[in-house]
Formats: structure tokens, C-alpha cells, sequence
């Protein structure tokens, strides 16, 4: 073999390898974009956690927030309340789950799980219907928690499915108090 050979040789290589290389930078260029649509938009990421100023919630009444695109009942209970849903035996329940992602999967639905303070009165849930995904109305059903009219599910003060087509506790989001009058969602 020639010495023009052998820089041939050489000059091909480096050749290939260039070709390649712009190749996968420009595969890359064009691929990028195509993935980047995949990430949350800006306004999804803005409503991935918000704050809710709870202060002039009234003992006995509800505040309903929008959050996610879902609304999200907030409940300051009254100690009837309280006592009237610490009092359920859990083997009464249809779903025995707390259905609250701010506990383990396995606890179960006593009321002292499905609130947000450990003396019960503020409760926090997914306003959604876990039937049909209808919207309960406050203050109603045969257990005076939430009735959705729309199938007939009833849930009792502390958001437990008790009667009805509705096959789980309405869900508790995460959710914490970040100072005494302010809840953050997410």
C-alpha cells in the first residue's frame, strides 16, 4: 500500500465520521422539539401547586376552589360534625381506603384519616363524583355531607361514599397548612 493511498484512507474516515456526526446533530434539532411538546404547558405547570387563603371560612361552612381543572371542596366542620363522622365503624363504609395521598395506600377511611388537622375540622377533597365524575352538592344526602343528584351516590361529613353507585371515598388531594390560614394544593 501507498502512502496515497493509506491518507486516502484516512480522509474517507474522517469523512464518514463528519457526515455522521452533523447527521446526529441535526437529528437531534429536529427530534428536540417533538419531545419538548410532551412537558407541561406553562399554564399546567402554574396550577401544579396554588394557595388557598382559608381565613374568612366560617366553622360549619365550605369553600370550593378550582385546582387542576377539578374543583376541590374545603370543609370547616363543626364539632357535631366531627363527633357525627368519628363516630362511623369503618365496617359500615363502602370503601374502607382513606383515598389520601397524603397517607399510605393501606390506611383506612376512619375520620381522623381523611382530614387535614389531627382535630378533624378542616377537611380537604376532590369535589369529582367517583361514579361519573359529577359535581356533589354540599349540605345534602341522607348522611348530611354530599349528594350527587345526578346517580344518587351520598356521602357523609367526612367525604365517605355511604349509599349509592359511587364506588369510592371522594379523594383527598395533597394538601397542607403552610401557616394558620393558608392551604397549599399540591
Amino acid at each position: 500500500m501507498s502512502h496515497a493511498e493509506d491518507n486516502a484512507g484516512t480522509r474517507r474516515d474522517f469523512l464518514y465520521y463528519a457526515t455522521a456526526g452533523a447527521g446526529a446533530v441535526a437529528t437531534g434539532a429536529a427530534v428536540w422539539p417533538l419531545i419538548n411538546q410532551m412537558n407541561p404547558s406553562a399554564d399546567v405547570r402554574g396550577l401544579s401547586s396554588i394557595f388557598v387563603d382559608v381565613s374568612a371560612v366560617e366553622v360549619g361552612t365550605q369553600l370550593t376552589v378550582k385546582w387542576r381543572g377539578k374543583p376541590v371542596f374545603i370543609r370547616r366542620r363543626t364539632p357535631e360534625e366531627i363527633e357525627a363522622g368519628r363516630a362511623v365503624p369503618i365496617a359500615e363504609l363502602v370503601d374502607t381506603n382513606a383515598e389520601n395521598a397524603n397517607l399510605p395506600p393501606t390506611a383506612d377511611a376512619a375520620d381522623q384519616n381523611r382530614t387535614l388537622d389531627e382535630a378533624g375540622e378542616w377537611l380537604v377533597m376532590m369535589g369529582v363524583c367517583t361514579h361519573l365524575g359529577c359535581v356533589p352538592l354540599g349540605n345534602a344526602g341522607d348522611f348530611g355531607g354530599w349528594f350527587c343528584p345526578c346517580h344518587g351516590s351520598h356521602y357523609d361529613m367526612a367525604g365517605r361514599i355511604r349509599k349509592g353507585p359511587a364506588p369510592r371515598n371522594l379523594p383527598v388531594p395533597v394538601a397542607q397548612f403552610t401557616d394558620a390560614t393558608t392551604i397549599k394544593l399540591g
